[in-house]
């Protein structure tokens, strides 16, 4: 009898990818989700599953809070954090709290499928060349100008969500938002948010 492995994240590719992944060499069943919510009804409605995989940056995570959130109710079963944004210092937070393991979206297939196994035997894991820095790349003159929220919000400009849609991600509010896109495009020197998200693509942003 294979695994029940719950994936979500709000990217369909990245679910898929997994889910292809770990159902192909018999790992086990891998049932989707894309935001922290539909999880944490996932979770309630079908029971128990052997390892739960939360993307870090999904709607309705708030950081942290969402992974407190499944920890409460997954019953003591496993629950991972997968990240394309995440640092050393989310994933030794994760840890602290609880977490199975923290899995980076650079890692190979192989070692991803290698990682969900050995969390749902109760492992813990972390990439050690992640979490020793050895990988980082060092934060580029464009990252440093920016906040940390500024970075969130550029995310979802990126990505071509409307200023409603990034202050439901970061619950914040609207004017909010409009006021931190007015601010990136005073500091990216962009004519406008379209223009803004060319400028940090070329800055190599994401």
């Amino acid at each position: 009898m294979g695994l029940r492995i719950l994936v979500a994240d709000d990217h369909e590719l990245v679910r898929d990818t997994i889910a292809m992944f770990l159902e192909s060499d018999g790992t086990g069943q891998v049932i989707q989700a894309g935001t922290l919510d539909d999880a944490l009804k996932l979770m309630k409605s079908h029971g128990a599953f052997d390892l739960v995989l939360l993307d870090y940056t999904m709607p309705g995570m708030r950081g942290l809070e969402g992974l407190k959130a499944a920890l409460k109710i997954s019953g003591g079963n496993p629950v991972g954090l997968i990240s394309g944004t995440g640092t050393r210092l989310v994933a030794q937070q994760a840890l602290d709290l609880g977490a199975a393991g923290f899995l980076p979206k650079t890692m190979p297939a192989k070692s991803l499928v290698n990682a969900v196994k050995f969390m749902a035997m109760g492992e813990i894991f972390a990439p050690a060349d992640f979490m020793s820095g050895k990988n980082d790349a060092p934060e580029t003159d464009f990252e440093k100008s920016l906040s940390d929220r500024e970075r969130q919000v550029l995310r979802g400009v990126l990505a071509a969500k409307s200023n409603k849609e990034i202050a439901i991600d970061l619950e914040l509010q609207e004017p909010t938002i409009k006021l931190h896109v007015k601010t990136l495009c005073r500091k990216l020197d962009a004519k406008n948010r379209t223009d803004g998200a060319m400028i940090a693509r070329d800055a190599g942003f994401a």
